[in-house]
């Protein structure tokens, strides 16, 4: 017999019996199928849950410690309210505190009403007015919130009043200028910093979702 055939019978041979081998260990497919699942007598592992039934919350000792009059009212208020978050106010407490701080250093007293309380809105204006009395102007720009921590929370369980107090450090550039336009005070390039301690108080489970300012100290 020729060599080139009988070498080619011999090849067709060896390949035939390479695809019924691999057939009878690989089985066969169709379409597209996902392999089977590994099969294993152990059960399902809980590793990704992180949050463990009766421990702490994360939401709350995050920010405060862990059995303290702070943490104890913040518990109060999301028993009140379980739709109340503690990162999302304070989230929220960031930006309140750029609206208002603005707003006050460049005299838009009247816009910040809702959320500045009686008192706290009048001692305002009246620093306002007084600017504005003897020709002074403020020109402000924020740069930023460098640290907010929360200092404290208190909880009223018979009127439903919160009561939470942040500590915050602004930068920001300021400067005052007299009736003349000339620099009183301030730079227009030196950042400085702000240590600002605000209290923000609202009743749980009311309609109105917005905190209000109640109190302000450095």
């Amino acid at each position: 017999m020729n060599s080139p055939i009988l070498q080619l019978l011999v090849l067709a041979g060896i390949a035939i019996f390479l695809v019924l081998r691999l057939r009878s260990v690989l089985g066969t497919r169709e379409g597209f199928e996902k392999p089977p699942a590994p099969q294993t007598s152990e059960a399902p592992s809980r590793r990704g849950f992180e949050v463990i039934e009766g421990g702490p919350d994360r939401d709350i000792t995050d920010h405060v410690e862990e059995g303290s009059d702070a943490a104890s009212a913040l518990a109060e208020m999301k028993r009140a309210e379980p739709s109340f978050s503690v990162s999302e106010f304070l989230s929220g407490a960031r930006g309140a505190y750029e609206m208002i701080l603005m707003g006050f250093e460049r005299g838009n007293v009247e816009e910040l009403k809702p959320f500045l309380a009686d008192d706290v809105y009048q001692t305002f204006e009246e620093v306002v007015a007084q600017r504005e009395e003897q020709g002074l102007t403020i020109e402000a720009e924020f740069i930023g919130v460098r640290e907010l921590t929360l200092a404290d929370a208190t909880f009223d369980s018979q009127s439903g009043r919160a009561e939470i107090t942040v500590r915050y450090v602004g930068e920001l550039t300021s400067v005052v200028r007299n009736a003349e336009g000339e620099i009183v005070e301030g730079s227009a390039t030196a950042v400085k910093r702000q240590k600002d301690i605000w209290t923000y108080a609202r009743n749980m489970g009311s309609d109105d979702p917005n905190w209000q300012l109640v109190a302000t100290d450095e």
